[in-house]
């Protein structure tokens, strides 16, 4: 054959290739990756992926990386960096405790308010200090209430039910302008040395009102996915509410921390606040109760948060989706005609993206946690977000927000025993349907990659080992 007629033909399949769909073109999937999918059961239609040197100008791998998937918890990537490009790293939220009385001979003859500025983590530790705090200040009786404020948030309703029908679960939990210890409650679970015992139970924070009743035995066999085997519910009693607990918990598990979120926001902020105040031996004339602060009440005592890039590493080591949400709100406090803080936060978020240079197209956010149906990003928008928050000066806090692969966090069981292990920063995410990761591979040479996997397929539970193989091939630098 003429050497031109091999030139044509060269070429005819070069056409053939580039107009072929980004999902057709696979033939550079690697090998281990594209097995994994193939045992799995899960068409490379239902998957994206992107990689790129964080130093290059092009991916050097891709796979539907224009289709907008669901990420699962990988969209607190998109809610991390909207937060440290919008508020800065240093960023803090300020809780305050006010009145309109003076503390005079131990007495404060007037209210009490506890007024919220949306912190994230203000935990139950900082509030008995801030409570003790004033306590030494010289507040020993307060002659009227104690009047919590929420109002720093404009917020939709919430019903945690709604997602997946376990509204005690406290990943279900919604944003609130004073959330307090993440509105949960820790119950340490200690099982018997025999089947049929009772599980001994240890409870914190205390809940004044709150009641539980545990009916949790110990159970013979391996530990296993042991919370499965677990029910919370919340009963309506004569004497109060009551949170009860049934199910078996095996004595291989040794001791175990579940946690649930037994009451809406207000109620648990209300309960929580009355049983520490008599724990720093405060005295209480009136009741603990929710409000509004008059703007004329003068601040006793205020705590600042820890700074955004210490919240964003809490969010994305462990995944948590009420900081996401109080994140998403707190962006959407600047939102102007924004319905509510959650719609204006999704408003902000997507600005902050496009302003960086990153493809919006296809994105959808819907409380910026990812536990929604409908949240969508593409692949390739991931990998420019990942790009660009290494050009940042906060990337530091970004990069060490994310799990370690092998060794912290969310990913701490992954990649054990790969020469990989500790070599990936990643945030993953899993659904029903949906598994995700995204983050930085620091492959053998030294050099760092970018890299992004969605799955959305019915199987998705099953990628995990065509995830972790694109994460060793990444390593491995082939």
């Amino acid at each position: 054959m003429p050497a031109y007629r091999f030139r044509l033909l060269a070429l005819l399949l070069c056409a053939l290739v580039l107009l072929a769909p980004a999902g057709a073109r696979a033939a550079g999937l690697p090998y281990e990756v594209r097995t994994a999918l193939d045992q799995a059961g899960i068409p490379l239609a239902d998957a994206a992926i992107w990689v790129q040197p964080v130093d290059a100008h092009a991916p050097t791998l891709t796979l539907n990386a224009e289709r907008a998937m669901n990420p699962a918890s990988v969209m607190k990537l998109v809610t991390a960096f909207a937060a440290l490009e919008r508020l800065g790293p240093a960023y803090t939220w300020t809780t305050r405790a006010a009145s309109e009385a003076t503390p005079h001979k131990g007495v404060l003859a007037g209210d009490l308010y506890l007024v919220g500025g949306a912190d994230p983590m203000l935990s139950y530790e900082r509030l008995w200090k801030l409570l003790r705090q004033l306590r030494a200040l010289g507040v020993e009786r307060i002659a009227g209430d104690i009047v919590l404020d929420g109002s720093a948030l404009a917020l939709p309703p919430h019903d945690p039910a709604a997602f997946d029908g376990r509204g005690l679960r406290p990943y279900n939990s919604g944003p609130h302008g004073l959330l307090l210890h993440y509105n949960t409650v820790r119950l340490t679970l200690v099982p018997g040395a025999h089947a049929g015992d009772p599980v001994q139970l240890a409870a914190d924070p205390p809940l004044a009102g709150l009641t539980i009743a545990n009916r949790i035995v110990t159970a013979p066999g391996g530990c296993g996915v042991w919370h499965q085997a677990l029910e919370a519910r919340l009963a309506e009693t004569p004497a109060g509410l009551r949170l009860e607990l049934e199910g078996r918990l095996p004595a291989s598990c040794g001791r175990r921390d579940w946690s649930a979120a037994p009451l809406p926001a207000e109620a648990y902020g209300v309960a929580l606040v009355a049983a520490l105040w008599r724990e720093v031996g405060g005295q209480l004339d009136g009741r603990v109760r929710t409000g509004l602060a008059p703007a004329e009440a003068a601040t006793l005592l205020a705590d600042d948060s820890e700074p955004l890039g210490d919240v964003v590493r809490n969010m994305n080591k462990w995944s948590s989706n009420v900081i996401a949400r109080q994140l998403l709100a707190t962006l959407g406090a600047s939102a102007v005609d924004a319905p509510d803080m959650v719609s204006g936060g999704t408003w902000v978020a997507r600005a902050q993206l496009a302003a960086a240079g990153i493809d919006t197209t296809g994105l959808v956010i819907e409380n910026g946690a990812g536990l929604s149906r409908i949240e969508r990003i593409r692949a390739d928008a991931l990998g420019q977000l990942l790009l660009a928050a290494w050009q940042r000066p906060w990337m530091p806090e970004f990069v060490a927000a994310l799990p370690l692969a092998g060794v912290d966090g969310t990913a701490r069981r992954r990649l054990n025993g790969s020469p990989a292990s500790g070599q990936a920063h990643i945030k993953t995410g899993t659904l029903d349907g949906v598994r995700a990761m995204a983050g930085y591979v620091l492959d053998r040479h030294g050099r760092r990659h970018a890299v992004v996997m969605m799955v959305n397929h019915p199987q998705a539970a099953a990628s995990q080992a065509a995830q972790d193989a694109l994460i060793e091939w990444v390593w491995a630098d082939r």
